[in-house]
């Protein structure tokens, strides 16, 4: 009997979270506000329908109370997240609320697939995460300070980076971070955000020439250090952001080209300079012929999505636990295994609708700080996205990064959580300057429709407006000039 319940969740799961997908996109084609309200609320419904399958399929699997009260826990935070938005930020988008809470519950089902002690980890970061984000949203409308700051942001993320250099831990070849009081932190994650607030402060107070030089310079050392540590995964996501951010301010292909070809040299020169990048490149072009010698993360990999197809094993029924590092970098190919490669993709799709969102806020945004932020941010974390993805399909060599929301990891998680936050605050800007502008429009339309009455007003007092005197002089000047020539004539 368990096992039917286990093949038909399956199907299930992949029904809702498709129709899940298919309202992030649909969405965008509704202007009522009455039907997106409808088309949101329906998409919390498959939420909590997919998330209470999964438990109750778990729960069938290992006859472990704890998971019940597990899974009630993760209701209730994901049901405070959406209130709590709701009430102190009406006007905020309740879509990006919708896939942050959705990528967070995928995330919390195949941790606690995989390792329940760090899915428990994982809950108390992402609870202490969106209560710290819930302020976020609040700061980013009241503090209108935030783009004079621009040396503040420049020194905070370098010496955060320089920090880790000097002290940081060795992981998988790469100085990530350091622990402290058994917390481990990993500064990358949050210089990340620092380091598009720097760059949108830099555009906004000028795009000449020898700014666009000195932020470089500046932007290239945030990714030196980063080379430094051997956290490429981190300065390639940097270098990447400030691509998109320099081009998108200034309109010129030919600093993106330029930077495209120094991008180029520095990888050569860094899978000559370091081996585990030339490790990694060699496992990309054939894991299997590299089995032994750093292949068998990334054929474990695929060996995974293939046998789960397009349906997937069914939770408990696959091996993810044979991949190394299944529940950080490598938790896409978990996912695709038991899930399914329909999941998967859809899961794919709501990132994209992430970004979709990010890149509507930063178009419709008018202050040039507000719109550079929304769009480094966004880039970031698709990209992000896409490296983790790309790396564990061998799209494109490991970069060792993780899946935000989804992957373990308390510094990428908490990164991310703000984040989103900062979009919502900027999605509120949004509809302020909107407001204003509408303000604008009504009060000039208020005067227009006011004048004729005040020039009758006027008329009525004999008082003659400013305008029409000048009006009256020029025509008397005029008419003078006129009789002066009439008279030298005669």
């Amino acid at each position: 009997m368990v096992n039917i319940i286990v093949e038909l969740s399956k199907y299930l799961m992949i029904l809702l979270v498709t129709m899940y997908t298919y309202l992030c996109f649909s969405i965008f084609g509704y202007y009522d506000s009455y039907k997106q309200k409808r088309m949101l609320t329906r998409q919390n419904a498959l939420m909590f329908m997919i998330h209470i399958i999964a438990f109750m399929v778990m729960y069938l699997e290992k006859q472990d109370t704890k998971i019940l009260a597990f899974y009630v826990i993760q209701v209730i935070l994901f049901a405070a997240t959406i209130l709590m938005y709701k009430m102190l930020y009406p006007l905020s988008s309740r879509l990006v609320i919708n896939n942050m809470c959705m990528l967070l519950c995928i995330g919390m089902i195949i941790l606690t697939r995989l390792n329940y002690d760090k899915a428990v980890k994982q809950y108390i970061i992402a609870a202490g995460g969106i209560a710290i984000s819930l302020a976020v949203p609040v700061i980013i409308r009241k503090f209108k300070m935030l783009s004079e700051w621009r040396n503040l942001y420049a020194i905070a993320g370098i010496a955060s980076l320089a920090i880790v250099v000097v002290v940081g831990q060795v992981s998988y070849g790469a100085k990530l971070g350091f622990t402290v009081g058994g917390i481990s932190i990993q500064p990358s994650e949050l210089v990340k955000i620092i380091f598009v607030f720097f760059v949108a402060s830099s555009f906004k107070i000028s795009l000449e020439f020898k700014n666009i030089v000195i932020t470089t310079a500046l932007a290239a050392f945030h990714v030196l250090i980063l080379v430094v540590s051997k956290d490429l995964g981190a300065a390639l996501i940097i270098f990447v952001v400030y691509l998109a951010m320099l081009y998108v301010a200034t309109h010129q292909f030919l600093y993106v080209a330029a930077g495209v070809g120094a991008g180029s040299a520095a990888s050569v020169a860094a899978y000559y300079l370091f081996n585990h990048v030339k490790t990694r490149v060699i496992v990309w072009k054939d894991p299997f012929a590299n089995y032994d010698n750093g292949g068998y993360q990334v054929a474990q990999s695929l060996f995974a999505i293939g046998t789960g197809g397009w349906f997937g094993m069914g939770l408990f029924q696959g091996m993810p636990e044979n991949i190394p590092v299944a529940d950080e970098d490598f938790i896409f190919s978990a996912i695709s295994e038991e899930l399914g490669l329909i999941f998967a993709l859809c899961m794919i799709l709501v990132c994209v609708s992430c970004y979709v969102m990010f890149l509507n806020i930063a178009m419709q945004l008018h202050n040039m700080f507000y719109k550079m932020v929304a769009l480094g941010l966004g880039t970031c974390y698709i990209f992000q996205a896409f490296l983790n993805i790309g790396g564990v399909t061998k799209f494109i060599p490991s970069t060792g990064v993780t899946l935000p929301l989804v992957s373990y990891g308390g510094s990428s998680l908490l990164s991310t959580l703000i984040m989103f936050a900062i979009i919502q605050g900027l999605y509120i800007v949004r509809e302020d300057e909107e407001e204003d502008i509408e303000r604008r429009k009504r009060e000039r339309l208020r005067a227009k429709r006011s004048r004729p009455a005040f020039e009758k007003e006027a008329r009525e007092t004999r008082y003659v407006p400013e305008r029409t005197q000048r009006r009256q002089k020029k025509r008397q000047e005029a008419g003078k000039g006129k009789a002066r020539k009439e008279q030298r004539v005669r």
